[in-house]
Order: structure tokens, then sequence, then C-alpha cells
């Protein structure tokens, strides 16, 4: 595998998300953190913007207002693994 990539994406509830990634390895996210430091995140503090969230043709976590969150650092915040770590286990 040379990289990580989201299967599937769902709402959980505020600003948390389910993951599924293409190692099998399924996690939540908690994104308050980013959505309240980036100035480009600011439309997603109201909650019916962040529930606009989809994958694109990357697939990288994206909403319209041009904000997204790489796979790679998704995959660390949901399962505590590096690509790296991943592939050595």
């Amino acid at each position: 595998m040379d990289c990580i990539s989201i299967i599937d994406v769902r709402y959980v509830k505020e600003y948390q998300i389910f993951l599924i990634f293409n190692t099998g390895k399924i996690g939540d996210v908690d994104l308050r953190d980013l959505v309240y430091k980036n100035p480009i995140s600011e439309p997603l503090r109201k909650p019916e913007a962040f529930l606009q969230l989809h994958l694109d043709c990357w697939p990288t976590l994206a909403w319209d207002s041009g904000f997204d969150v790489d796979p790679e650092s998704l995959y660390f915040r949901a399962t505590g693994k590096s690509l790296w770590e991943t592939k050595a286990s």
C-alpha cells in the first residue's frame, strides 16, 4: 500500500465523524479543533455547513467552502499511527 485513502465518511455528531480507510482501519475523529483554528473553516462552525462534508475525487475529506483535510492526518487522528507505522506492523 503506497498511500492511505478514505473509503467512507459519516457524520456522527457535532464535529465528530466516523471514517473507514483502505487499510481496513476505522475510527471516530473530532475536528472541532481544526474548524476553530483555521480561518478558511469558519463557515463550518455552523452545524448545517459542517454536515455538507463529502469525499472529493482524491478522495480527501472536503467541504464546498474550500476546506479539506488530508487522509493521512485523519488516519493518524483515528488510529494514532502514521502510514509508516502501519507498513511496519
